[in-house]
C-alpha cells in the first residue's frame, strides 16, 4: 500500500490483512487525526569514538552476547519468561534449560525530534514539539540455517522499548538489558516452536538459510542537529494557507500541516557494526476534500519536501498550489462519473510511478519468492523478459534527488546495517534480480541493502527509490496521437488519460486474486477528435502479467511520487519515478462511494473583520 503523506515513525498503522502492500498519496482520516558472527564472542573490529548512546549500546550488547546462554544466565531467563513457577515445561523454559546462546544480537535506536503545525479552516488546530527515543533489540538463536525467525516466526526476533532521552549510561544500559532479556526469552520460545514445526510439516520448496552473513560496517555520521524552525511564523503561514479554501464554498474540509523531523539512527551488532546516520525531513501537506451530489467523497492533496523548513517553497507558491486544489475539487464535483471500461490509456509519470511500485515493485521483494503463501509471480522469470525491451527499472536508496525532486526513499544504510546500493531489477526488459534483505532465497544468498522496517516491526525486503527508465521517448503530444489512433483502430468511444493519483494497493498472495488497484484522482476521457473531458470515480485495476504486456511507448515527461508504503514491516518512506506511458489496453472500475448526501445546511458565510 502506498500513501503520499509521511507519518512519523512513532505512528503504528497496520495495513489490512488481505492487502499485502499499499501505496497511497494520502489517507484523509489519518491526516486529520495526526497530532554475522557465528562465534561466542564479538569479533575484533577497530572502533571509532561515537556518541554516548552508541557507546552504551556497544558495551551492553557485548555483555549480553558473551553471557546469554551460559548455565548461570539461561535458567533465570527461563523462569522470567515462563510467567509462573508451575510453567517450567514451557518452550521458553525448555530452551533456556538447554543453554542456547544467541548467534546474533543487534540494537537499533531511533532518536527523533518532531515539530508539527496544523491549520484547518483558516485557524490553528495544533502546534506541538516532541522527542522520543526507541530501541529495537534483535535476538537470533539457533544457527543461520535455521533460527527462531523461520517461516511465520520472523517477528520473534524484535523487541522494542522506549529509552531515556539523556546520556545517563546506567539508565540506558538498564533499559537495553531489560529489552534484551525479554527479547531473548521470546526468541527461545519461538526457536522451540520452529524446531517442532520442522519435524512435523512437509518439506519446504525453498530451503535457503534464515540469515545471511554480511561484512560488518562502521560509519559514525553526524548526529542530527536540533530542529530550528520559527513556529510562530509557520503557525501564521499555515493559517493563511488554510484560509485560501474559504474562497471555495464547496470545499468542506481542508488541512495544512507542516511536519519537521530530525532523527538520528544508531545501529550496533554482534558482528561488529557501529553505524550512526542522521535523517532530516521537512514537509508541507495541503489537503482539501468535498462531496459530490451523489455521495462520492473527493479529495486532492499536494506535498512539498525538503531537508529543512527554510528550504520549503515560498508562501506565494504554496498559496498557488492551494488554489489549484480548490479549483480542481470544484471541477471534479461537477464532472460525470465514469463507467466500467477497457481500452487504451496514457498514464502520466506520477501515475506510471505508482503503477510500477504496485505491479512490479512488491512482486520482486525477496521474501515473497520464498513464502509459499505468495503467488510468486516472477520467481521463475529471472533472465526472462517481463517488460518491453525499451524499459529498465532499478531501485537506488543512495539517490537523494531525482528529476529536480527530493526523494524520501533515501538512506545510506538499511535497517540491518547493510550499506545501501543501486540494484538493477530489470535491464532492457529482462528481469535480473530481486530486492534482498538478510533473508536469503534460492539463488540469492546475500542482502543488497533493502532490508527495511518501521520501528518495532520485523525487517523484510522493501522498495526504496524505484526508477523506471525508457530508451525510447516521444513527446506527450505524440503519445496522445498514438492514444487517439488506438481509440479509432479498436472502435472505442474514447481513451483515458490518468493525470494525477492518490496511491494504490496490490494483492500478492495465492489465496486472493493476484491483482492491483491504482487509485487516480484526476482522469480525462480523450475522444477521437482530441477533446478531453474530466471524469471522476475511476479505479485502475488489472493483473500484472497482462498489464505489462500492454505497454507500448513512453514519453519524456518524468515525474516523481513521494509517499509511505505499508506492508509486513510497517510503513516506510519510498519514492517512485517514471516517464508517462501509453498502454494499449487497461481496465477501470467505479470507485466506491457512500450514500451520504451533501451537507443539508450550507457552510456559514465568510465574516468580514472590522
Amino acid at each position: 500500500m502506498l500513501q503520499s503523506d509521511f507519518l512519523p515513525p512513532t505512528s503504528i498503522i497496520h495495513p489490512a490483512p488481505s492487502r499485502r502492500s499499499s501505496l497511497s498519496l494520502f489517507n484523509l482520516s489519518l491526516v486529520f487525526a495526526l497530532t554475522a558472527s557465528l562465534g561466542a564472542s564479538l569479533p575484533a573490529v577497530a572502533q571509532q569514538p561515537g556518541p554516548a548512546i552508541l557507546d552504551a549500546m556497544t558495551t551492553e550488547l557485548h555483555r549480553a552476547f558473551t553471557s546469554l546462554g551460559k548455565p548461570d544466565v539461561a535458567p533465570s531467563l527461563a523462569s522470567a519468561t515462563a510467567d509462573a513457577k508451575d510453567e517450567k515445561g514451557s518452550p521458553a523454559a525448555t530452551a533456556a534449560s538447554q543453554q542456547i546462546a544467541p548467534y546474533f544480537l543487534s540494537y537499533t535506536v531511533s532518536d527523533a525530534s518532531y515539530v508539527s503545525v496544523r491549520a484547518e479552516y483558516g485557524a490553528l488546530a495544533e502546534s506541538s514539539a516532541n522527542r522520543i527515543r526507541v530501541a529495537d533489540v534483535q535476538v537470533r538463536v539457533g544457527a543461520p540455517a535455521l533460527d527462531n525467525t523461520h517461516g511465520t516466526h520472523r517477528a520473534s526476533a524484535v523487541n522494542s522499548m522506549q529509552l531515556p532521552l539523556g546520556d545517563d549510561r546506567e539508565a540506558l544500559a538498564r533499559s537495553l538489558w531489560l529489552a534484551t532479556n525479554t527479547g531473548y526469552g521470546n526468541a527461545l520460545d519461538s526457536y522451540l516452536r520452529v524446531k517442532t514445526e520442522a519435524e512435523v510439516r512437509a518439506k519446504e520448496e525453498d530451503t535457503s538459510p534464515d540469515f545471511s552473513q554480511e561484512a560488518p560496517q562502521t560509519h559514525i555520521g553526524e548526529v542530527a542537529p536540533p530542529i530550528v524552525v520559527d513556529r510562530a511564523a509557520w503557525e501564521q503561514r499555515a493559517r493563511e494557507l488554510s484560509r485560501v479554501f474559504r474562497e471555495f464554498p464547496d470545499v468542506y474540509q481542508n488541512m495544512v500541516q507542516l511536519t519537521v523531523q530530525n532523527e538520528t539512527d544508531y545501529f550496533a551488532s554482534s558482528e561488529g557494526s557501529r553505524i550512526v546516520t542522521p535523517h532530516l525531513l521537512a514537509r508541507v501537506v495541503i489537503v482539501a476534500a468535498t462531496r459530490a451530489d451523489d455521495g462520492m467523497d473527493l479529495f486532492r492533496d499536494q506535498t512539498f519536501e525538503a531537508e529543512t523548513a527554510d528550504a520549503l517553497p515560498k508562501q506565494a507558491d504554496l498559496e498557488a498550489a492551494a488554489r489549484d486544489l480548490g479549483r480542481s475539487l470544484e471541477a471534479l464535483s461537477k464532472a460525470p462519473i465514469t463507467e466500467p471500461f477497457d481500452g487504451p490509456a496514457i498514464l502520466s509519470g506520477r501515475a506510471a510511478a505508482v503503477f510500477f511500485h504496485e505491479v512490479l515493485g512488491h512482486r520482486i521483494e525477496g521474501q515473497r519468492q520464498k513464502n509459499e503463501d505468495e503467488a510468486q509471480t516472477f520467481k521463475k522469470k529471472i533472465n526472462q523478459a517481463v517488460l518491453p525491451d525499451f524499459l529498465s527499472v532499478y531501485s537506488d536508496p543512495t539517490l537523494k534527488t531525482f528529476a529536480n525532486t527530493d526523494l524520501v526513499g533515501y538512506y545510506p544504510y538499511d535497517d540491518e546495517g547493510v550499506k545501501a546500493r543501486r540494484v538493477t531489477i530489470v535491464d532492457k526488459g529482462i528481469l535480473r534480480t530481486f530486492l534482498m534483505s538478510r533473508a536469503p532465497i534460492e539463488s540469492f544468498d546475500h542482502s543488497n541493502g533493502h532490508g527495511r522496517r518501521q520501528q518495532g516491526y520485523k525487517v523484510v525486503a522493501r522498495q526504496s527509490n524505484l526508477v523506471v527508465e525508457s530508451s525510447k521517448q516521444v513527446s506527450r503530444a505524440e503519445l496522445k496521437k498514438e492514444l487517439i489512433e488506438q481509440v479509432k483502430a479498436t472502435n472505442k468511444p474514447y481513451g483515458l488519460l490518468f493525470d494525477d493519483i492518490e496511491g494504490g494497493f496490490t494483492f500478492t498472495q495465492r489465496v486472493l486474486p493476484n491483482a492491483f488497484n491504482v487509485r487516480p484522482t484526476v482522469v480525462y476521457r480523450v475522444y477521437p477528435d482530441g477533446k478531453e473531458e474530466l471524469v471522476r470515480g475511476v479505479d485502475l485495476i488489472g493483473t500484472p502479467l497482462i498489464a505489462f504486456s500492454k505497454i507500448i511507448a513512453a514519453d519524456d515527461q518524468i515525474a516523481v511520487f513521494n509517499g509511505v508504503c505499508g506492508a509486513e514491516s510497517g510503513w516506510v518512506p519510498v519514492s517512485a519515478s517514471s516517464p508517462g506511458l501509453f498502454v494499449s489496453q487497461i481496465e477501470v472500475q467505479r470507485k466506491e462511494k457512500s450514500q451520504e448526501r451533501v451537507p443539508i445546511l450550507p457552510p456559514p458565510p465568510a465574516f468580514q473583520s472590522k
